[in-house]
């Protein structure tokens, strides 16, 4: 298991320098144009490259160090059926979105983030729906384990918080890759919410739900919840894909848009946190046995009976 946690750390960091990275071009350089003037050719053809494939790759990294670490803490049938519906549920609301205008509004990507499927909905875009969407679920479902509510209102009661965690981060999203001098997507239609039109927040949400609810039935309604100590990993990514969006909004952004940042970390950053202050300290041997048996091929119902 050492293994997959250096890759994930790994993977990690570098989506987070790639940001980094991301946001020094998009704020510091590319409003300088006397800096970019001023590069040797290969410190030209470098700075090209980054700010092409930049989005791309740190979605991609994201989506790995998450598709790691749900692998090493719950197993492959969890990460698989968070995955796949995730994937193929955002892709097909996407491709929809994109040529009906439901449930997001009308809108349509630019370039910057990779391959396009069917010329419409860039590849990288279901696995930030995944990676994103992951990280809101499994902080969800870890502070309802706090309540007293039973298994069943817990699971609709995560399902419900894990939506509105990931439509709170769009909230700071949207405006910086549509509103801003270097947008990744448009929207056709001038929206009520800061450009936005309201049906995107809806779409979002009601997205969110069905990928979380499909992800819990594909399990049989269990419930893999994470201690404190392992939701490490979903809070920093969480938090990082926050403040990219927030910082490219608050400084390309006139001040208006300080409102939406604001509801951002009102239902998205303050919630994420309280729900890893409020998870376990530490947790059943259920998660533990699912890593041992992702890592070694172990049969897990013979670790469950062994714990039993």
């Amino acid at each position: 298991m050492k293994h997959l946690r250096i890759a994930e750390r790994a993977c990690l960091g570098i989506h987070i320098l790639s940001m980094a990275f991301g946001l020094a071009g998009l704020l510091l350089v590319l409003p300088n144009p006397e800096f970019i003037a001023g590069l040797s050719p290969l410190g030209l053809h470098a700075f090209s490259w980054g700010m092409s494939q930049g989005g791309v790759s740190y979605i991609i990294l994201g989506a790995i160090a998450v598709g790691l670490f749900a692998y090493r803490t719950l197993g492959l049938k969890p990460f698989l059926a968070f995955f796949v519906p995730s994937f193929f549920l955002s892709l097909s609301s996407e491709l929809i979105g994109t040529s009906t205008g439901f449930p997001f509004g009308a809108y349509h990507y630019l370039s910057g983030l990779g391959y396009k499927v069917a010329g419409l909905v860039p590849f990288t875009i279901p696995l930030s729906w995944f990676y994103m969407g992951f990280v809101c679920f499994v902080l969800a479902t870890a502070a309802m384990e706090a309540t007293p509510l039973v298994r069943w209102q817990r699971q609709i009661a995560a399902i419900s918080l894990g939506a509105i965690l990931l439509t709170a981060w769009d909230l700071v999203l949207d405006p910086a890759m549509s509103q801003t001098p270097y947008p990744f997507w448009a929207f056709e239609e001038v929206g009520s919410f800061f450009g936005m039109p309201y049906r995107n927040i809806a779409g979002w949400i009601g997205t969110g739900v069905v990928y979380m609810t499909v992800a819990t039935a594909l399990q049989n309604g269990k419930q893999f919840v994470l201690s404190r100590r392992e939701l490490g990993l979903p809070v920093a990514v969480y938090l990082v894909n926050f403040i990219f969006g927030a910082s490219i909004t608050l400084v390309l952004l006139d001040a208006q848009f300080t409102v939406p940042t604001l509801l951002s970390t009102l239902f998205g950053v303050v919630p994420a946190l309280l729900c890893w202050r409020l998870a376990p300290v530490a947790v059943s041997d259920g998660n533990e046995a699912a890593a041992i048996a992702a890592e070694g091929g172990v049969d897990l119902p013979a670790l469950e009976t062994a714990a039993k």
